[in-house]
């Protein structure tokens, strides 16, 4: 793929620090999903985060586009798609099409991650880079650059409801400090049994985004949920 100069977002939502607070529909009812969309919006969602996973890269399998396109239908917040599947440029296209806003990939699964990031933003979207809570920061930060969003993964990728790992503080740190230093305009999002406690401390060492699935979804009122996660960060 051709060189593309990098482009730089100037949407509001991408200005760094403002807290965020996309719940991710995973831990939804789905059988209720259009309820369960209206509350959370309702109660100042600023995006809804979209797990994709396709039995490969991660042990789980989700869904796919048509879940992605149903959701757009529902809602008109931006859509967070997370795309935890093995090369994800295959994906790039059906999930621009369903009606994803950002694009999220894993710097283990896209074998040219720098290519995967213009032809996401080639279509319109904010491409997205992840990875595990394992992997080395290193081969992320080289191409951090190229990206609107780094998402830290603060749990192993694959299943809701897991416990926050706690060494992803120091990750987060270092995320920061790559963004800060090098003047990118990247949402730094974290994601992995965010809580009101344990969004705090991420808030602390910089995340500006907070994923959020069973902590919302998984409450009695998930409006009441989200305004207490977002409280939680703004306290502490």
């Amino acid at each position: 793929m051709n060189a593309a100069p990098r482009v730089r977002s100037t949407a509001p939502w991408a200005k760094p620090r403002r807290v965020r607070i996309a719940p991710s529909i995973l831990s939804a009812d789905f059988s209720r999903l259009n309820e369960e969309v209206e509350r959370v919006e309702r109660a100042g969602a600023d995006f809804l985060h979209l797990d994709v996973m396709d039995g490969q890269f991660v042990p789980n399998l989700t869904f796919g586009p048509l879940v992605v396109e149903a959701v757009r239908r529902l809602s008109a917040l931006p859509l967070d798609v997370h795309l935890m599947v093995v090369d994800p440029i295959r994906f790039v296209e059906p999930f621009a099409r369903a009606g994803s806003d950002h694009l999220t990939v894993h710097v283990e699964a896209a074998a040219d991650p720098v290519g995967v990031a213009r032809a996401i933003r080639s279509r319109g979207l904010r491409a997205g880079l992840s990875l595990r809570p394992h992997t080395p920061l290193d081969s992320f930060l080289r191409v951090l650059p190229e990206y609107d969003i780094a998402l830290v993964m603060t749990v192993e990728p694959g299943a809701g409801g897991q416990a926050f790992l706690n060494d992803s503080i120091e990750r987060i740190s270092a995320v920061r400090a790559a963004i800060d230093s090098g003047g990118f305009d990247c949402l730094l999002e974290v994601d992995g049994g965010i809580s009101v406690a344990t969004a705090p401390a991420a808030a602390r060492a910089g995340a500006d985004t907070f994923i959020a699935g069973h902590s919302i979804f998984g409450a009695t009122d998930s409006a009441a949920a989200l305004v207490e996660l977002r409280q939680s960060v703004a306290l502490g």
